[in-house]
């Protein structure tokens, strides 16, 4: 099964940039990741078994570029994150509290973190992406939303 990639770009370019945005931490190499991702995707002779299959194909191209991204030379000459938190409209001061806070967790969690709650896919379909196991996951999982607790609980005890 192929799909065009035109029609993947109008159901996924959010997703894939969500996705590297949370590991890149920079908007222009998220945008970087994405194009090449769908790149990969049409220069891909790969014969997909369905539309869930491509999704997660995508996911995992994006998330391994953004990595080689983060491991580039040119990645330590970026725009920091607090410079493009700025920009980004927010509803309240609690989502760009979490925003930050999930920003600021090791790559391992902040990965897992986002597929689960910012993507909806369930333990064993991250472990298929990320090619881990589902108990990885879990524990990945586990470890980042005691490190957001914490950190959560430490904005929350300061403001006081």
């Amino acid at each position: 099964m192929k799909i065009p990639t035109e029609v993947l770009m109008e159901r996924y370019r959010d997703n894939l940039f969500a996705a590297a945005f949370h590991i890149c931490k920079n908007a222009a190499d998220a945008d970087d990741v994405v194009q090449d991702t769908f790149l990969q995707y049409h220069l891909s002779e790969k014969c997909f078994e369905d539309e869930q299959h491509i999704r997660a194909w995508l996911l995992r191209v994006a998330i391994n570029r953004a990595k080689d991204i983060n491991r580039s030379f040119w990645r330590r000459n970026r725009v920091s994150l607090d410079e493009y938190t700025e920009t980004l409209p927010f509803k309240s001061t609690g989502s760009e509290n979490l925003f930050v806070q999930v920003m600021k967790l090791p790559e391992k969690q902040r990965i897992v973190i986002h597929l689960y709650y910012y993507e909806d896919y369930t333990v064993r379909e991250i472990a298929e992406i990320l090619n881990l196991s589902e108990s990885n996951v879990k524990i990945r999982l586990m470890r980042g939303r005691k490190l957001l607790k914490q950190a959560l609980k430490e904005e929350w005890d300061d403001d006081e």
